[in-house]
């Protein structure tokens, strides 16, 4: 890119907080490689950091960025055995992390169930928790300091929202743009988090929403200015429809996740089970587990049983798969049920329609703002439904035959959304290219 007066783009710095630092959710990081990948064709000698826990399995999966992580949460060196270095731990550490991870996750996963079953729950603190200031020491040799989007702006996420405030405002204090992008948010009504957010919040240079059903009114209520706010859509709807099939897939996808901010009756997982089954059978179609978070085994220790007895089942990705391996099984189906998000999400940008399932507050609005944003294509069905079975089975059956229809008005919507999604990260580069100039960590301008 070119440069102005006292920034060359050597000298420009992202620092990227990604939300999900275990880099376990397929979701998380197909936003995360598509926003990379903007920044490296804007800026192509830029350096991106991302915040991880797993270094070695970011290299892995993105390799035009690079690892801040503990103990210092700083940059690395730039020189040429900097550079030298990140090349080879890419290109060997990267993939072993991976293969590493993929053969032990399971074992790891099962062990940690036994213990958790067996462990007291522990006796509830007094008052409210506190969340330390913790602030990686990157941030201040950042020239932009830029949070992906997710779900954690919310009561449910209460850590990953405080992090990220911290993280926001002290960047805000040294003068550092910020912005947030592909954000969905709320349910927010926990008090402590309400007072940080609208402390925090309003200083943001740019806020582009994932939604316009809930987003932009919180937003108001907490102060922000509506000059900073847009609606975009999410950042991986560009993923998944990069792997749009033109041909109509004939598959039923099926993703159930049970934790502990989806409520999840067993007996609308026996349902659930039940319907998709049945209805595979009926329509013809195999089943398809789609596996999109892999943290604690949470979608595959609750999607695998119920395609127990089905007569067409097919294999999910294995625990190295990639967040590309989970949309080419999409791209395979001609409907989803979904209670993940983003499955939905790679669904819908390819012209699949899907039905979201939801059992909470939470999914209500993941689901009820993406329907929002396509305009057809997404059912919600509540699984706390006293006719569950009959509701589920008909919603399967109608949005079964409508598929072909709903095909290209739902690309069209997709396509809508990367534009503006492009657009409003082009909003958010500005900061930096036009704004005070900020060199290794050093306010230069007014």
């Amino acid at each position: 890119m070119a440069e102005r007066p006292g920034l060359a783009e050597r000298e420009i710095r992202i620092l990227v907080e990604n939300g999900e630092y275990w880099l376990r959710n397929r979701g998380d990081i197909a936003m995360m490689v598509i926003t990379v990948e903007r920044l490296r064709q804007r800026w192509p000698h830029a350096r991106i950091g991302v915040l991880t826990h797993q270094p070695a399995v970011l290299r892995a999966l993105l390799p035009q960025a690079e690892p801040i992580c503990g103990p210092d949460w700083t940059w690395g060196g730039d020189g040429f055995a900097a550079r030298l270095s990140h090349t080879a731990a890419t290109k060997l550490g990267g993939p072993a992390a991976l293969w590493w991870r993929a053969a032990t996750d399971g074992p790891k996963d099962r062990v940690r169930a036994l213990r958790d079953a067996r462990r007291e729950p522990p006796e509830p603190e007094p008052g409210d928790p506190v969340f330390p200031v913790e602030i990686p020491l990157a941030v201040a040799q950042a020239s932009l300091v830029l949070a992906l989007g997710g779900g954690y702006m919310t009561d449910v996420d209460r850590y990953q929202a405080h992090r990220t405030m911290n993280l926001l405002e002290h960047a805000a204090a040294l003068g550092i743009p910020t912005a947030l992008i592909g954000q969905g948010l709320g349910p927010l009504r926990d008090p402590q988090l309400l007072a940080r957010a609208e402390k925090v919040l309003p200083h943001v240079d740019v806020i582009a929403l994932r939604e316009g059903r809930r987003g932009p009114e919180l937003l108001a209520r907490l102060g922000v200015d509506r000059d900073r706010v847009l609606v975009t859509g999410d950042d991986a709807v560009e993923f998944g429809y990069r792997l749009r099939d033109p041909r109509i897939g004939g598959e039923i996808g099926l993703c159930l996740r049970v934790a502990d901010y989806s409520k999840v009756s067993a007996a609308a997982q026996a349902t659930l089970g039940t319907v998709v089954r049945a209805s595979s059978v009926r329509l013809g179609a195999g089943v398809a587990p789609l596996i999109i978070s892999e943290y604690a085994s949470e979608d595959r220790r609750s999607t695998l049983p119920l395609l127990e007895g089905a007569a067409k089942a097919l294999p999910a990705v294995g625990r190295g798969g990639t967040a590309h391996d989970v949309a080419r099984q999409v791209a395979g189906c001609r409907l989803l049920v979904t209670s993940a998000y983003h499955l939905a999400v790679f669904a819908l940008a390819q012209g699949i329609p899907a039905i979201g399932i939801t059992a909470s507050e939470y999914y209500d609005d993941k689901f009820h703002g993406l329907a929002a944003m396509f305009g057809a294509g997404l059912r919600v069905v509540h699984l706390d439904d006293p006719d569950l079975e009959q509701v589920l089975t008909g919603a399967i059956g109608e949005v079964w035959d409508q598929a072909p229809a709903l095909r290209d008005a739902l690309q069209q919507k997709a396509a809508e959304q990367i534009d503006a999604s492009r657009a409003a990260l082009e909003r958010v580069c500005g900061l930096v290219e036009n704004g005070p100039v900020r060199v290794r960590g050093t306010s230069l301008g007014g």
